[in-house]
C-alpha cells in the first residue's frame, strides 16, 4: 500500500514529466495540496523535501517551491552511450519479438543501446513507462501506440518530449491527434482483400472478428464492409463481431460457436489476425467441420502461427522485420538530425505505408 506522502510525491513528479508544471513554474501551495490529498503539512512536507533533495524542485525563500530545470543538468553530463527506447504493446508474444529483432539489429550496429518496455495494451503502463523514460536520458524512442483506437489520456507526455526535442516514431498505428511520423499498414485495404478474396471464392455469408480498442481492428473492419459493398453483398449484422483486448481468448470463440450451430451456418471467416484463427480453428474441429472444404478462414500478419498448424493459413503479409528495421533507421535519422549531424532533414524524414499482399495456402477455397 502506498503511503500518503508517496501519493503527494508521484503526483508532483507526474505533473512535472507529462508537461503540466514547467521549468521554473511554481507548484501547488502546502495548503492547496493538504486540500487535494487530504493529508497534513508534515506529508506534503516530506513529499516535497524528497523531490528538492532528487532535484525535481527547488525552493525561495518567501516565494515558495519551483521546478527544477532538469535538461541543463543532463545537457552538462557527458553521455558514453547513445540509448534508444521501444516500447510495444506485447514484446514477448506474436510478431512483436521479430519486429523488434530488427530494430535491435539495427540499433546495436549504429552503436546505440536499447531499453524494451510492454504496455500490455494498458494506458495506465503507458503513462508509467512515459514517466520513466522522461526520468531517463534517452536520444529518441519507438513506440507502439496503446488501444489506437480511443482518445489517450497520456497524450500531455508525447506533446512534452516534443517540447523536450526528444524525436519519437509510432508503429503499427499512431495517435491520430499528434499527426505523428509512423510505419503503418494500409489495414483498410488488408481488410478488403481479405474479404474479397472469400467473395471471389463465391462465399456470401462471412463473418468478421475485429478487435476494435486498436485502430488496426476498426480499419480491418471498414475494408471489411467496402469489399461487400462493393460486390453488392448485404452483411447480416450478426456476422460483425467487435471485441476488445480483455475478451481476446474468450468473446470470439463464444460467439463462433453460436454461428456455426445456427441453420444459416457462415461459409467464411475473415480473422483481425493468425492468433486468433488458430483459437477459431480450435472451434471448427470441436463441431467436426472441415477446412476449407466446410469454412474457409482468411488470418492477418503471416506470422509463424499461419504454418504451425495442420492447416496452412491464407493470410494478409506483415512486413515485421523489415519493418523493425525501418523503423529503427527513421529513429537514428531523427537523432541524427536533432544533433545536426545528417545529411537528412527533417522534411524528408516521411512516414511509411506498407501495401497489404495475400498469401493464399490451404484454409480457403471454393464453396
Amino acid at each position: 500500500m502506498e503511503t500518503k506522502y508517496s501519493i503527494v510525491k508521484q503526483n508532483i513528479k507526474s505533473k512535472i514529466l507529462d508537461g503540466t508544471f514547467g521549468a521554473h513554474q511554481k507548484i501547488s501551495s502546502e495548503n492547496d495540496l493538504m486540500k487535494e490529498f487530504g493529508v497534513s503539512r508534515h506529508t506534503v512536507r516530506i513529499a516535497i523535501g524528497e523531490l528538492v533533495s532528487e532535484g525535481w524542485l527547488y525552493r525561495e525563500q518567501g516565494a515558495g517551491t519551483f521546478v527544477a530545470d532538469r535538461t541543463k543538468d543532463e545537457t552538462r553530463l557527458e553521455k558514453k552511450t547513445k540509448n534508444i527506447a521501444i516500447v510495444a504493446t506485447y514484446i514477448s508474444d506474436y510478431i512483436f519479438p521479430s519486429i523488434i529483432r530488427g530494430a535491435e539489429s539495427y540499433l546495436s550496429n549504429q552503436g546505440f543501446q536499447v531499453s524494451l518496455y510492454s504496455t500490455n495494451n494498458n494506458h495506465e503502463d503507458e503513462m508509467r513507462i512515459l514517466e520513466n523514460i522522461l526520468t531517463q536520458n534517452v536520444d529518441g524512442i519507438i513506440i507502439e501506440p496503446t488501444k489506437s483506437a480511443f482518445s489517450n489520456p497520456n497524450i500531455n507526455y508525447y506533446l512534452n518530449l516534443e517540447r523536450l526535442n526528444i524525436p519519437y516514431i509510432m508503429i503499427n498505428a499512431f495517435y491520430d491527434e499528434l499527426e505523428p511520423l509512423c510505419l503503418v499498414m494500409d489495414d483498410e485495404k488488408g481488410g478488403f482483400i481479405q474479404a474479397e478474396h472469400l467473395i471471389e471464392l463465391g462465399h456470401n455469408n462471412i463473418v468478421g472478428f475485429f478487435k476494435t480498442d486498436d485502430v488496426q481492428g476498426v480499419k480491418r473492419m471498414k475494408g471489411y464492409i467496402k469489399a461487400h459493398r462493393k460486390h453488392h453483398i448485404p452483411i447480416n449484422p450478426n456476422n460483425i463481431i467487435t471485441y476488445n483486448s480483455q475478451e481476446k481468448n474468450t468473446k470470439p470463440v463464444e460467439e463462433l460457436k453460436k454461428l456455426l450451430s445456427s441453420e444459416d451456418r457462415p461459409t467464411g471467416l475473415v480473422c483481425y489476425n493468425d492468433e486468433l484463427t488458430l483459437f477459431l480453428l480450435d472451434v471448427i474441429r470441436e463441431k467436426k467441420l472441415h477446412v476449407p472444404n466446410d469454412l474457409s478462414i482468411v488470418g492477418y500478419d503471416d506470422s509463424f502461427l499461419a504454418q504451425a498448424s495442420e492447416v496452412k493459413l491464407t493470410t494478409i503479409k506483415h512486413p515485421k522485420n523489415e519493418m523493425g528495421e525501418a523503423a529503427a533507421q527513421m529513429i537514428v535519422e531523427l537523432v541524427k538530425a536533432k544533433e545536426g549531424s545528417s545529411k537528412k532533414s527533417d522534411s524528408k524524414i516521411e512516414t511509411i505505408i506498407y501495401e497489404p499482399e495475400l498469401v493464399i495456402r490451404q484454409s480457403t477455397g471454393r464453396v
